[in-house]
């Protein structure tokens, strides 16, 4: 039960049984209501037929109390008591009382016709009759709605459950009668019970059929899921991440899956890629200052008047801002948040270009008077970034450099030009790339080591800005940092 298949075909079994037990039920009680309402139908309608021969006035032994077998039928007076039965009645229940031997004075005769039970009193007699109100009220049968009851009857040795339906009758003497009449149940049962039979039989098949249908279904989908996981497993174990995963031909979810799967090991390729090329620059670029360090102090240490202390000043200044590079690069690469300091970027250029003393070329700074230009980040961060800049082109510059600060739509853009030999179009993406140098500027001295670009690009992605070179007015290079404003 872990695994998908087996959870998907228990749990498509599950939903389609309680749906299917659901409709069962209400198919049999809707069944069973529509039989159970013909049955009152036909019950009402035997016994309206006896209560109409008795409001008639028709003598108990001469109603005609036709399918007795199907349609049992019990009278009783408004006391309770049995006067009429069907002939083969030997037994009832659910009619209010159990008996089926009509009372003595019932079962004597007849009841009287009108003029029948008067003795030999005349017309005049009669007459008077009427006026004193001693003469029978009109006959009726009630048209109320009749009562309904289950009950059993036994006609004949047969016991049987039947539905009874109570009509009221009012004879030409003034006696209110309840006559029974039964209906039939068996075939209401024998229709439920079949169905029943049928649903009970069908159900665990369906459910079968459906649980299989679920489980070849469900393992042919996830097919493709299973050579994933082992071309994953595979890569996991050679650490081969040039492999990639199969990508099935159909356009589903599991197609997006392998896609994004393969999309993820190019990132995870090329993240890795990139830190052992990291890796290695890094070494290559410690490894000459420090290699020209430890010569100057061997032969220092033999010779000490060869010391070359500026030089060896020099190498161990240059290994400090290497390491310090580095270490920025470290903390950039594992997610350092920015912060949400409020810098102001024209403040902070113009301190930035008054510690710069030792410049070889003057720095022109152009920053609107009364100008906002705020934004969010950190102050130490983006003061990097200036100093790259400004570092950049003092190396490539013959003459000139030159820095802005001006509004830019929603943000702020600062730009760094000089007048140098500018970078070719086709570079000037791959300059932000760590560790690279143009060839004009690969010597040690000059050089640098290739990360002040890549290190500028990176702080400025992180506060949500661009960096951009383009070709400046004077013919050199020109920089441009655009960040958005502070809220």
């Amino acid at each position: 039960m872990r695994s998908v298949r087996a959870r998907a075909a228990l749990g498509a079994t599950l939903v389609v049984a309680v749906a299917l037990v659901a409709a069962g039920l209400a198919v049999l009680l809707v069944l069973r209501a529509n039989l159970i309402d013909q049955a009152d139908l036909q019950a009402e309608v035997a016994a309206r037929e006896v209560a109409g021969q008795l409001a008639t006035d028709t003598p108990y032994d001469e109603l005609e109390l036709d399918d007795e077998e199907d349609h049992p039928v019990q009278v009783t007076d408004e006391e309770g008591r049995v006067v009429i039965v069907s002939k083969d009645l030997r037994a009832v229940t659910g009619t209010g009382t159990s008996g089926v031997t009509p009372v003595p004075s019932a079962s004597a005769g007849a009841s009287p016709s009108p003029g029948e039970g008067g003795g030999d009193g005349d017309d005049d007699d009669s007459a008077d009759d009427d006026d004193d109100g001693s003469r029978p009220g009109r006959s009726e049968v009630s048209s109320d709605d009749p009562d309904f009851s289950d009950g059993t009857a036994t006609v004949d040795r047969t016991t049987a459950d039947y539905r009874f339906a109570a009509v009221e009758a009012t004879t030409p003497d003034g006696v209110t009668l309840t006559v029974y009449a039964g209906a039939p149940l068996a075939a209401e049962q024998e229709a439920v019970n079949t169905v029943r039979g049928a649903m009970l039989t069908g159900l665990p098949v369906l459910l079968v059929v459906v649980a299989g249908v679920t489980w070849l279904v469900t393992r042919r989908a996830l097919r493709p899921v299973e050579g994933i996981r082992r071309e994953m497993a595979a890569i996991t174990a050679s650490e081969d991440l040039a492999r990639r995963v199969p990508e099935p031909g159909s356009r589903d979810e599991i197609a997006a899956l392998a896609r994004t799967t393969n999309e993820t090991l190019t990132v995870l390729e090329a993240s890795v890629e990139r830190q052992r090329r990291f890796v290695a620059d890094a070494s290559h670029e410690l490894r000459s200052p420090i290699a020209s360090l430890r010569t100057q102090l061997e032969v220092a240490e033999a010779h000490p008047e060869l010391l070359d202390l500026p030089g060896a000043v020099a190498d161990t200044v240059r290994l400090q801002v290497l390491a310090a590079d580095l270490l920025l690069l470290a903390r950039l690469d594992a997610g350092e948040k920015p912060g949400n300091a409020t810098v102001e970027l024209g403040a902070l250029v113009r301190e930035e270009v008054s510690q710069r003393t030792g410049d070889r070329i003057a720095v022109s700074v152009e920053v609107p008077e009364g100008g906002a230009f705020e934004v969010s980040g950190s102050r130490g961060q983006l003061s990097r970034v200036i100093g790259n800049l400004l570092d950049n082109a003092q190396r490539h510059a013959e003459g000139s450099v030159a820095v802005s600060v001006a509004a830019d739509g929603r943000g702020v853009r600062v730009e760094v030009g000089d007048d140098g030999a500018g970078v070719p179009e086709d570079e000037r993406e791959r300059i932000f790339e760590r560790f690279v140098r143009l060839d004009d500027a690969r010597s040690r001295d000059d050089g640098g080591a290739g990360l002040g670009l890549a290190i500028a690009r990176d702080v400025a992605s992180r506060h949500g800005g661009t960096l951009t070179v383009h070709a400046a007015a004077e013919g050199g290079a020109a920089f441009r940092l655009w960040l958005p404003r502070s809220a």
